[in-house]
Formats: C-alpha cells, sequence, structure tokens
C-alpha cells in the first residue's frame, strides 16, 4: 500500500495476536493483488448483546486505482459465529478478498461490462406479424423481423416497450434483437 492501513479498534482491547492477525491478512491482500493504495480496518467488540447478540463487526475499506474500493461493512445478523472475534476477523478479509479479485478482473478488463441495451417502443406490426417497427428514445424508426424478438413471438404488441441492440441493415436501421420488458404492452 501507498499508504500504511490504519487499524482502529472499539469496545475492544487489542491484544498483540489480533493485530498480528490482521497485519497478516493485510500482508496476504497486498502480495496477491498489490493495488490497494490505503486501507482503514475497524475492529468494533460486542456493545448491547440485547442488540448484536454479542458479535464482533469488522469493517474494511480499501482504497484502489481509479477511484475503485473495497468496502466490506455489514456483518450477518443473527449469525453466532461472529461472537467469535478470530471467525469475525477472517469472514470479513474473505470478502475482502473477494471483492478485490473482482476489482482486479474489472481493471485487468477480464471482466465484460456490458453496454446497456436502448430501450424503444413498438410503433407498428405488419398484419402478417413478420416484421414491424420500434421507435428509438430520439425517435427514429427501426425495422424488426419476427426472428429477432427474443422469447414468446406472441407477447410482442404496439405500445410494447422493448430493449433492442441496432445495427445498420441494407435498407436503414433494423433492430438485430428485441426483447419485450416485462409488464409492458403483453398480450392477455
Amino acid at each position: 500500500m501507498q499508504t500504511p492501513a490504519r487499524i482502529e479498534f472499539e469496545n475492544l482491547a487489542p491484544t498483540s495476536e489480533l493485530q498480528a492477525a490482521i497485519d497478516q491478512h493485510i500482508s496476504d491482500l497486498e502480495k496477491r493483488y498489490g493495488r490497494a493504495t490505503a486501507g482503514r480496518v475497524i475492529v468494533r467488540g460486542p456493545r448491547d448483546c440485547h442488540k448484536t447478540g454479542g458479535q464482533y463487526q469488522v469493517s474494511i475499506r480499501l482504497a484502489l486505482p481509479e477511484g475503485r474500493e473495497v468496502d466490506v461493512g455489514r456483518t450477518p445478523k443473527e449469525d453466532e459465529r461472529y461472537a467469535d472475534l478470530t471467525f469475525a476477523v477472517d469472514d470479513a478479509f474473505k470478502r475482502a478478498r473477494r471483492q478485490l479479485q473482482d476489482q482486479a478482473r474489472l481493471m485487468n478488463g477480464q471482466t465484460k461490462v456490458h453496454e446497456e441495451q436502448p430501450v424503444g417502443t413498438v410503433l407498428r406490426i405488419d398484419p402478417s406479424g413478420e416484421f414491424g417497427f420500434l421507435a428509438a428514445a430520439d425517435g427514429h424508426e427501426i425495422y424488426f423481423n419476427c426472428h429477432s424478438v427474443l422469447e414468446n413471438r406472441a407477447n410482442i404488441a404496439v405500445g410494447a416497450h422493448v430493449s433492442y441492440h441496432e445495427e445498420m441493415g441494407e435498407k436503414g436501421p433494423q433492430a438485430s434483437t428485441v426483447r419485450v420488458l416485462s409488464g409492458h404492452g403483453m398480450r392477455a
């Protein structure tokens, strides 16, 4: 890390063993991923046994390049395993490791970030039911063939809201895939 991780304890006296375990977890994350620029770990002792059931809470925040972060905070309610401090610390770092793996994949371009598909409205459908036209958000018309409608073609109707993938066809814009958005324009 560019800045050493801050480790704080609330309602709990830190022990050298606990400090060493947290330092080891941080070191393991750094060795494996080496992307965190700063970090903060807060270990909270049980406050009110009636409300939390005597559970320990461990929060971890790691700042990553490109404005990304890992944020582990909530402890599952009514899980008696969190009454064990070692379990609470190990579980929080396990969740942080999973988030860090996901962020590392995104930063390395290994995970596709799907572009949101545009949404349009079915303007008209040919009486034969073989093709129709959509109105895009900007108002231009897009041709679609009944074979480009995903799932049940019988559910598409004039006025239905759909998502689609647009491409340029021989005679202008056409939708290569059309998906009826649930609850919109469905026939009875």
